[in-house]
């Protein structure tokens, strides 16, 4: 019996396989969240980190954004927000530069401009409740300290001395035991003007108490008389509408201000503590994305560094995707010396976001963003070579390359460009 004639077995290029097999296209993350763009491996791409924190595919719902100016990743940001809406959920920026201006009047709200000696103040010691789970009782209180003691150490260029740390306790107390919400100028007059009390809680003298303190004193009071006066001194202005879908704090009157890093610590501590009395809002309307733009600027101060790692912990108890945007990879190194505590912050950062998206970065990046990243040889490879509005998305353990799509309307509004002619 004669066998029939043996096929030979197909043989095709990468080139051609996916004209050979047009219907192969990469699983995704599945269809529950906003569209984003194409998946250049194919189909769409859609993506939603509090969907993905419930289905178990990522840990935590924190995002790191770099990418090169005139990549596309300011774009990305604000359509990413502005596309969340439809699902109800909130967002509130930091904003160093005043780029979400037209963002926000799409939105129909208004920037909270801080200036120096402006009208409008926040108190970044503002209480919220306790937290329950991890925080625990007492988290407020905690919280507050944590911050005070960073803004100190950030002003003294050092780490607090156990006695300074002693006496910034003593004077948050005793400020708190006036009212529930303590300014930092009533922190900053109970530095200098310690009680009998207090001393003797310490085993030591009036005089030597004051002298602990009065360097961390003498620093915060910049914030208070200095010249950054009028944004962070007294209560918070009454009648700021914390219901909009968008609230943008504006610092880019001190963008080349020293001290951004601070203001922009204590912006995000103010809306830190806001997030908090909302965060037994059930349901997607309590869900609340927080960008950190030019994160670089707090990240390369030890002692706010340190307080933000903090805060980036408490994304799950607040509901809370913190959202932190840099230039480029090297960032996390070049805030500090290659074994500094900076570095390692940075570093730690990155570790609480499971979701990096890396837009182009120059061939120099390679070697740190290999490293941080956890590039395979091919991503790294392709990293240079992304074109404007192309990203290496890793998500938890998987990797995509994504284009992401504008429609006409939201082109308008994220021209940040303008300047240098019609687009």
């Amino acid at each position: 019996m004669s066998q029939s004639p043996r096929v030979p077995a197909h043989q095709v290029t990468t080139r051609n396989l996916g004209a050979a097999y047009p219907f192969i296209a990469e699983v995704g993350l599945g269809q529950r969240g906003v569209v984003i763009g194409d998946d250049l491996l194919g189909g769409s791409f859609v993506f939603d980190p509090f969907e993905l924190y419930a289905q178990g595919v990522v840990s935590n719902p924190n995002m790191v954004v770099f990418g090169q100016i005139g990549r596309g990743k300011s774009a990305f940001v604000k359509t990413f927000l502005w596309r969340q809406a439809v699902f109800g959920r909130r967002a509130w920026v930091v904003d160093p530069k005043g780029e979400y201006g037209d963002l926000a009047a799409a939105w129909g709200v208004r920037p909270v401009a801080l200036r120096p000696g402006g009208s409008i103040r926040l108190n970044p010691l503002d209480a919220g409740p306790d937290l329950v789970g991890e925080d625990g009782p007492g988290s407020t209180a905690r919280r507050q300290m944590e911050l005070l003691s960073s803004l100190a150490c950030a002003c003294l260029g050092r780490n607090l001395l156990p006695r300074e740390r002693a006496a910034l306790g003593l004077a948050l107390a005793a400020a708190t035991s006036r009212t529930k919400s303590p300014t930092v100028p009533a922190v900053v007059d109970a530095l200098l003007t310690p009680t009998v009390e207090a001393a003797g809680s310490l085993r030591t003298g009036l005089h030597d108490l004051l002298e602990d303190g009065r360097d961390v004193a003498l620093e915060l009071r910049r914030l208070v008389h200095g010249d950054l006066r009028g944004m962070f001194d007294g209560p918070t202005t009454p009648g700021l509408d914390l219901s909009a879908p968008l609230v943008v704090l504006d610092l880019s009157a001190l963008y080349t201000s020293t001290a951004l890093g601070v203001l922009m610590a204590c912006a995000t501590a103010w809306l830190h503590a806001a997030l908090s009395r909302n965060a037994s809002i059930p349901g997607p309307g309590g869900q609340v994305f927080l960008v950190v733009d030019e994160a670089w600027a707090i990240l390369s101060n030890l002692g706010v560094a340190r307080w933000l790692q903090s805060s980036w912990k408490l994304s799950r108890a607040l509901g809370v995707s913190n959202v932190a945007v840099l230039h480029r990879v090297s960032d996390l190194h070049s805030v500090g010396a290659s074994d500094s505590e900076q570095v390692a912050l940075a570093q730690g950062l990155l570790a609480d976001s499971e979701t990096r998206v890396v837009y182009a970065q120059s061939a120099g990046e390679l070697t740190v963003a290999s490293d941080l990243l956890s590039l395979s040889a091919t991503e790294a490879e392709l990293l240079p070579q992304l074109r404007r509005g192309v990203a290496l998305w890793k998500v938890g353990q998987a990797s995509f390359l994504v284009q992401h799509r504008l429609s006409q309307m939201e082109r308008v509004l994220v021209n940040t460009d303008a300047a240098m002619g019609t687009r």
